[in-house]
């Protein structure tokens, strides 16, 4: 890959035929055959765009997903979503209807082959595909089975695994787990959470990685970025365990996010760097994604720095996100001339 290569978290927004705009749990817009097709077209109108606005190593968007996490577990036996609580998720940071563990988890079938497969075919570049990391999984569904948080990661760490090898055999060059949950429970990510990552990877030869944020520009997340003061030390407890785990690379919240020096405890990771804020909807100039890669070029190598973006744009307008992923294509651009 080239210096600084650009990617995306995972998710973008889905164009207003397939689903409500601007929401993080939309609903559809077709049903049925229809809304397959609508599907596999936003997927590759996704890998189009991303191209045009020169990302290197692109995704499917999460075009087929309703929501990170609930776009996996609608293909898991043992869940029951007729049975949803409200319930507190990121340590009680805001409330969320989810569904219920009820039995042995099992997978149904096969849980993203088709966009995977769809979009192998079409695109040339380096394809990243996300999956959401075992710890937020169990953050974000009630448990009448297991009654045990760890016992219940593991379970689903074993499917995540099932998958994964799977879409490493669909040609995907990049698996990446989302775990928002890592910079909420910092002592747990020590404790089980990369043990449980370990178990979801087991086996792979395809890159892997893990993203941890600050989560979506929505309400309840950036009131609680309001909370943390002058600088974010959530990184700073977590990283010495990333580091000695055996994940290739590791996204984190970079752009306006006051994250002190703490990458340098990455040390032998390739680091995705979020250069793009999506809590904001002011779009970067050029310039100033160039500027956050020389800022960590203060505690990283060169060579281990991964444009991206801070977390999902799925929330996002259209508009806007598209027009911070071309300012993030030319922001890499410029720094490879200013830095390479």
């Amino acid at each position: 890959m080239s210096l600084f290569a650009t990617t995306i978290a995972g998710s973008l927004p889905k164009p207003a035929w397939l689903a409500e705009p601007n929401k993080l749990w939309p609903a559809w817009r077709p049903a049925g055959a229809a809304l397959d097709d609508a599907k596999r077209d936003a997927t590759l109108l996704a890998l189009k765009l991303q191209e045009d606005c020169g990302i290197d190593v692109v995704t499917d968007g999460e075009q087929s997903r309703q929501h990170f996490v609930h776009g996996f577990l609608e293909f898991v036996d043992g869940i029951d979503f007729a049975r949803k609580v409200e319930m507190g998720i990121r340590a009680d940071r805001y409330k969320a209807m989810v569904p219920t563990v009820t039995d042995v988890l099992r997978l149904k079938s096969r849980v993203h082959a088709r966009e995977a497969q769809v979009a192998r075919a079409h695109t040339k570049r380096k394809l990243k595909f996300t999956l959401p990391g075992p710890m937020t999984i169990v953050d974000t569904v009630a448990d009448a089975h297991y009654g045990d948080r760890v016992k219940m990661a593991m379970a689903f760490a074993d499917l995540l695994n099932t998958e994964a090898r799977a879409l490493e055999a669909d040609g995907v060059d990049v698996i990446q787990f989302d775990e928002p949950a890592f910079n909420v429970y910092m002592r747990d990510v020590e404790g089980w959470g990369i043990e449980a990552l370990h178990r979801a990877i087991a086996g792979l030869t395809c890159t892997t990685a893990v993203h941890i944020c600050y989560g979506y520009g929505i309400k309840a997340n950036i009131d609680w970025k309001a909370t943390l003061g002058s600088e974010w030390r959530q990184y700073e407890q977590i990283f010495p365990a990333l580091a000695k785990s055996r994940i290739g690379q590791v996204s984190v919240e970079c752009r306006n996010s006051r994250v002190p020096s703490e990458l340098k405890l990455l040390e032998g990771k390739d680091i995705q760097v979020g250069v793009i804020d999506v809590a904001s909807e002011k779009i970067e100039t050029p310039d100033e994604v160039a500027g956050v890669i020389g800022e960590t070029m203060k505690h990283l190598p060169k060579e281990a720095i991964i444009a991206g973006t801070n977390c999902g744009m799925a929330p996002m307008r259209w508009d806007i996100a598209f027009a911070k992923l071309a300012a993030l294509g030319k922001g890499a651009e410029l720094a490879r001339r200013r830095y390479g």
